[in-house]
């Protein structure tokens, strides 16, 4: 939807006269000093920028520079948009299952006509008539000269960074500030600090050690070795036309299709299976496959064999963009979505604002009460590291991992490399507590046991007991085949690999669950937090070996957590046991 003179019809158009000579002064020169502060807010104040390595700044864009950046506008109802995520993703309420239309998310949390009203004829004041509205009405996205731009956000001053393969971003490695009669009507812009990052899958390869016997060596995970680890049986593929699975890509990460069918054609033999994506959504470029792209997509079909696959690519080419930022809008701008969502994709929460992370928890929010799943993948830094001050340090939680409105995946390897036999830790598996969400209750008798019963932790002093735990299950994550550039690659690993498993996974219950004329899991961490005490521990095979990386200092010497019986901040509660899970998630 095309909103052109972004302002409601019968209502003012102009800035107060008070405020609008002060913009004239300031633009005129006046000092700033005096006359910014009681007027301008600044949504974003703990927004560190920092430029990744590998990017560097080739100075001031021109004021004509075209820019494209988000407003985030106030929501309504967000007390009982919380509420009902409870209400309908647990399976001890009345109302679970009983998910609602984007029209109906939309009624619920679409902002008042008055802050539409406002921010409407603010834009329209500063010239900006070239907006996009989601159709929830909650997020604007508006094209304008980087002038405009740095006029509307006083304090912003757009600098062109460009990285070692020539990709740029127009993004103001200064504090933006809005005028105060913005701060009950706009959350942050979105556009102006934030680096997309990049999630790259590792490659790391071992040393061959004797083999077992034939029956369960293997030279690396392929389709074949997960599927008989986890149990599933040739016949155990998608067969709903309903149910359907994606995943997301950003910066350029692009699959090609022939790397698809090639990987299908080595890989996919045993049981039915898609060689084709049904949907891309976004910008799918030519030139060389990312081999993260590849390995998401190629897992994610055959885990969930023969269900209807999307694919969501976010270039994040556009000036300004924020890949993540446009997946958010589109799940936001489309009344119908695959039910699962895999996205192998992170930042430090430390690097983000609480303004941002707390307006992204509510996009999972409003998926959640549409009856979507979204996984992401925990990290492959362990537990994280941060200095806090001189020789002292604490561990880096992950963001979105530590949103508790997602299922987090972390990452297990074989025991024995080259046999399909019991499952440990992987020591990069990401995995820890959030400083920035507090623990959500349907994990607090789980992660509580775990506190009080491993025999060792880390000192209290590194993490944020009180914070919500990640991961919250697992897969295989270490040694993966993927074919990429018509190339099949050995030893990928991370946990962009056991992400998309796991979503397949869930996809295929899913669809049987449709078969059977039941809604789909939506959000799944109420359900799977219950399943031990319901009596359906078997569903997932327990990982009680192995801890994860953390800080390199004298005090925990790069040992992070620890996995354990039941819950633990490594692996959550353990890998899919599929015919076990499928059986408990059918309830």
């Amino acid at each position: 939807m095309e909103v052109r003179g972004p302002r409601v019809e019968g209502r003012g158009s102009c800035l107060p006269p008070l405020l609008s000579f002060l913009f004239l002064l300031s633009s005129l020169g006046a000092p700033s000093s005096c006359l910014s502060a009681p007027l301008l807010w600044a949504p974003e104040p703990d927004q560190l920028f920092r430029v990744p390595e590998g990017w560097r700044s080739e100075g001031r864009v021109a004021p004509s520079h075209p820019l494209g950046l988000t407003f985030a506008l106030r929501q309504r109802n967000r007390d009982r948009l919380e509420a009902l995520v409870a209400e309908l993703s647990s399976p001890r309420s009345t109302h679970y299952g009983r998910f609602l239309s984007l029209a109906e998310v939309g009624a619920l949390v679409a902002p008042s006509l008055e802050t539409l009203d406002v921010v409407g004829a603010w834009l329209e004041e500063h010239g900006v008539s070239e907006c996009q509205v989601v159709a929830t009405m909650d997020f604007l996205q508006c094209q304008m000269p980087a002038g405009t731009a740095e006029r509307l956000l006083p304090g912003a001053r757009f600098h062109r960074f460009v990285n070692e393969e020539q990709r740029s971003v127009a993004l103001s490695p200064t504090p933006y500030s809005l005028s105060k009669e913005m701060q009950e009507h706009v959350d942050f812009v979105g556009g102006l600090h934030r680096f997309p990052p990049e999630k790259r899958a590792l490659v790391r390869s071992w040393a061959a050690k004797e083999p077992g016997p034939r029956s369960t060596f293997h030279l690396g995970v392929t389709p074949a070795v997960l599927r008989k680890r986890y149990n599933l049986t040739e016949a155990d593929v998608g067969g709903s036309p309903n149910s359907s699975q994606a995943c997301a890509q950003f910066l350029e990460q692009y699959f090609h299709p022939a790397d698809l069918s090639e990987f299908m054609h080595l890989f996919g033999g045993g049981f039915p299976h898609l060689s084709s994506v049904d949907q891309v959504v976004g910008h799918q470029g030519g030139g060389k496959a990312g081999l993260e792209a590849s390995l998401d997509v190629e897992y994610l079909m055959s885990a969930g064999a023969n269900i209807s696959t999307w694919v969501f690519s976010n270039a994040g080419r556009h000036e300004g963009q924020e890949p993540f930022l446009a997946w958010l809008l589109e799940l936001s701008n489309r009344s119908s979505l695959p039910w699962v969502h895999s996205v192998s994709y992170g930042d430090d929460e430390d690097s983000l604002s609480a303004a941002y992370m707390q307006r992204v928890n509510v996009e999972f929010q409003k998926a959640a009460v549409r009856g979507v799943t979204i996984l992401f993948a925990s990290g492959d830094s362990g537990a994280g590291c941060r200095t806090v001050q001189r020789g002292k340090h604490v561990f880096r939680p992950s963001f979105p991992a530590s949103s508790p409105y997602v299922t987090t995946v972390g990452g297990t390897s074989f025991q024995h490399p080259f046999l399909v036999s019991v499952e440990v830790s992987d020591y990069i598996s990401g995995g820890g507590f959030s400083n920035v969400f507090p623990m959500p209750e349907y994990q607090t008798s789980a992660v509580k046991w775990f506190l009080s019963t491993a025999p060792k932790l880390p000192p209290s002093s590194y993490f944020n007991a009180s914070g919500r735990a990640y991961p919250d299950l697992a897969a295989l994550s270490d040694n993966y085949w993927v074919v990429s550039n018509r190339i099949p690659l050995p030893w990928v690993s991370g946990t962009s690999a056991s992400t998309p498993v796991v979503a397949g996974i869930l996809a295929l219950i899913n669809d049987r669950r449709l078969q059977r004329g039941l809604p789909p899991l939506g959000f799944l961490n109420p359900a799977l937090y219950r399943l031990q005490d319901q009596g359906h521990g078997a569903a997932l095979f327990d990982v009680t070996s192995g801890c994860h990386l953390s800080c390199l200092d004298a005090i925990v010497e790069g040992q992070g957590f620890c996995a354990a019986p039941s819950w633990d901040p490594v692996t959550g509660w353990g890998t899919p046991n599929f015919p076990e899970l499928l059986r408990a998630l059918m309830d």
